[in-house]
């Protein structure tokens, strides 16, 4: 079974969907980690809720970035995780992250990219009036929400529609694909930690 990484920086309401989905059976993970860059966010009760070990910290309790990341990278490679799982984490990630887990890291974004890259999709949509958002689960690279998409699915932005509204509709596909999307690049990888090579 592979072990999962999930990196939040909030609420961590797709943390909860998979959790649930582990819990339940439907997720053949092991959710190994949770890290987050705000100790006082509510993803970390769920972690110690659920019996996810966490690694909080404060981005400025180190000297630079990469000082971070590689603090990190000791918490994955020590919890022998294989995949990283962005779940509302506000970061860009790293060299350090991206070299040791080439391949490996995966995001969910609140809007159907290349539109709407960046914070506040939600936000960003509504005020350009389109017809249609939606969910996009893409790999990870060096850019903001730039790297190779897996998969999408659209919403329709309804006359009125207000922030929460779209926002509920949009979370409430993101618990269900996120999930689904995730066992399915398990099922077809298979991660090799001595030669640090992943297929999918």
């Amino acid at each position: 079974m592979n072990n999962i990484a999930v990196f939040a920086s909030g609420n961590g309401s797709n943390f909860q969907a998979m959790i649930d989905r582990v819990q339940a059976g439907n997720l053949a993970a092991n959710i190994a980690l949770l890290v987050c860059d705000r100790p006082g966010a509510y993803c970390v009760e769920r972690a110690k809720a659920a019996g996810v070990p966490d690694f909080a910290f404060n981005a400025k309790d180190y000297p630079s970035k990469a000082a971070f990341e590689q603090e990190i990278c000791q918490q994955l490679l020590k919890e022998q995780v294989d995949w990283i799982v962005l779940a509302g984490y506000m970061r860009l990630i790293g060299p350090a992250l991206l070299q040791e887990f080439a391949g490996r890291i995966i995001n969910i974004h609140p809007s159907l990219l290349p539109q709407f890259p960046g914070k506040d999709a939600i936000g960003q949509a509504l005020a350009a009036k389109v017809k249609w958002t939606g969910v996009t689960i893409h790999f990870v690279d060096e850019g903001m929400d730039t790297g190779p998409i897996i998969v999408q699915e659209r919403v329709r932005i309804e006359e009125g529609e207000t922030r929460e509204s779209l926002q509920r509709k949009i979370q409430a596909i993101e618990h269900r694909l996120y999930p689904e999307i995730l066992q399915m690049l398990l099922t077809r990888g298979e991660v090799k930690h001595d030669k640090k090579t992943s297929t999918y």
